[in-house]
């Protein structure tokens, strides 16, 4: 019996405590993971409305906010994103697709922060406005790997096409090609 051995006791006890353990976090996850796959209709944008995680790649193709971006774009940010490591350097796609309930909480936010929302829209379009709701646009980082695309990323079609935003980058050339004037949305 297991009572005439106090060390395989402990052991089988032990495993069961893992065991249960595991179950609860799978089913916790799974729920979480769950409820991110949906939409929000209130509260704060989930992935399923392009949150994108941390450290998030342009062939992390199981989130939303990459699986939603244009195929062109998506494949152009992952070449540069090949590129760049050849380089030594890590890139992150910090946003790609938003869905527009996303977009205008993030404008509702710039009100709030600057005050108008004219002053707000040079910063942060209208949902119907925004090239990230259709697709068309990401946002990278960090500093070095906004640094390589605005020198490299016409290579792969890429340019940064905002005066103010040195992270924001859409496929506006052929590769190969020269960028685009960007726009400077403050001049409006």
């Amino acid at each position: 019996m297991l009572t005439d051995h106090p060390s395989a006791y402990r052991t089988t006890v032990l495993a069961i405590v893992a065991a249960v353990t595991c179950l609860t976090l799978t089913s916790c996850t799974a729920v979480s993971a769950q409820d991110d796959a949906t939409p929000s209709t209130s509260g704060s944008p989930r992935a399923a409305d392009g949150v994108l995680p941390d450290h998030t790649s342009a062939y992390d193709t199981d989130l939303p906010g990459i699986a939603k971006l244009d195929p062109a774009l998506r494949k152009a940010v992952q070449q540069a994103e090949t590129a760049m490591k050849h380089d030594g350097i890590e890139m992150q796609v910090t946003t790609g697709w938003r869905s527009k309930k996303y977009q205008e909480e993030l404008l509702d936010k710039a009100i709030r922060k600057y005050g108008s929302k004219k002053k707000a829209l040079e910063y942060v379009a209208e949902p119907d406005e925004s090239h990230h709701v259709t697709g068309h646009a990401v946002d990278i980082g960090p500093t070095n790997a906004d640094d390589w695309l605005t020198r490299h990323g016409n290579r792969y079609g890429l340019c940064q096409t905002l005066t103010n935003e040195i992270w924001h980058f859409e496929l506006v050339t052929k590769p190969g090609d020269d960028c685009p004037p960007m726009t400077d949305p403050t001049k409006n």
